[in-house]
């Protein structure tokens, strides 16, 4: 869970009992990673979407978020366990240095999970290269599987207002 230099290591899920949405993002960047925190860069849509769809707005104190999120049926994680990357953007990750996260056990044994989104498209790109292979064809015919437009400031094609937008298929789902 630290960063030295250009190695990064992601954070444990977030994870509540039986959550119904699984939501993936590629690997923190730096403000996220400095704080310990999921989606701590200020201009990160992620926190403003889930305040429109489960009430976890970047107003609250974090742990009261992620409880927020949690407990609406959320989970969160990223799929890369650690990468090379300088900097915070996607495009810097280092394709043969990423390692994934053990996401097909966590959909395995958590069979309450019913969708995937994967926030941008370097997320669905690794979830692809790595995690699809490893679910059980079974449960990855059953699972809903969406990439969804980057949150990040990076992804500056949208306005927060079109990300909200974007975002509010995940409602159908909690």
């Amino acid at each position: 869970m630290s960063r030295r230099g250009v190695h990064c290591e992601s954070f444990p899920p977030l994870l509540g009992r039986n959550p119904r949405v699984l939501v993936l993002g590629s690997m923190p960047g730096t403000a996220s990673l400095d704080a310990g925190e999921y989606y701590a860069h200020p201009r990160n849509a992620f926190w403003p979407v889930m305040d429109v769809l489960v009430g976890a707005g970047p107003e609250l104190p974090y742990a009261k978020r992620t409880k927020r999120l949690t407990d609406a049926g959320v989970a969160l994680w990223d799929v890369l366990a650690r990468c090379e990357r300088e900097g915070s953007l996607d495009t810097a990750i280092a394709l043969h240095t990423e390692r994934p996260n053990a996401i097909a056990e966590l959909i395995a044994v958590n069979p309450s999970v019913r969708a995937v989104f994967l926030n941008g498209g370097k997320s669905m790109a690794a979830f692809r290269r790595h995690i699809v292979p490893a679910i059980d064809p079974a449960k990855l015919r059953e699972l809903h599987i969406e990439q969804m437009p980057s949150t990040s400031p990076a992804n500056a094609r949208l306005s927060i207002a079109d990300k909200i937008n974007a975002w509010r298929v995940v409602e159908a789902w909690l």
